[in-house]
């Protein structure tokens, strides 16, 4: 299954680490110094120009196996779109009827 973050940036489900609320994670001093080493890395990608509202941290693999091991990469997607929105797309919060 595939998830569209914003702009047009659409993901694979079984590459999301975590989908988390930009507001809330930056209030914690591991999650933005986690955030400035992405940064710094150049694993960010801003999905769009709009301010971020959630971030989507993700694993891709990338290029062919060496040594029967796959090249892990760690991607960091901003995303204009709630982080609530988000894990509804991806269907990792189901509704249910009461």
């Amino acid at each position: 299954m595939f998830v569209h973050l914003g702009g047009d940036v659409v993901v694979c489900t079984k590459d999301i680490i975590a989908i988390l609320d930009i507001e809330s994670t930056l209030k914690s001093k591991h999650s933005k110094d986690f955030l400035n080493i992405c940064e710094e890395e150049g694993f960010v990608n801003r999905v769009t120009d709009e301010e971020p509202r959630s971030f989507v941290v993700m694993e891709r693999i990338e290029g062919k196996p060496y040594k029967g091991r796959a090249i892990r990469k760690v991607v960091v997607y901003y995303s204009p779109i709630s982080a609530l929105t988000l894990q509804k797309r991806a269907k990792f919060i189901t509704h249910r009827k009461v």
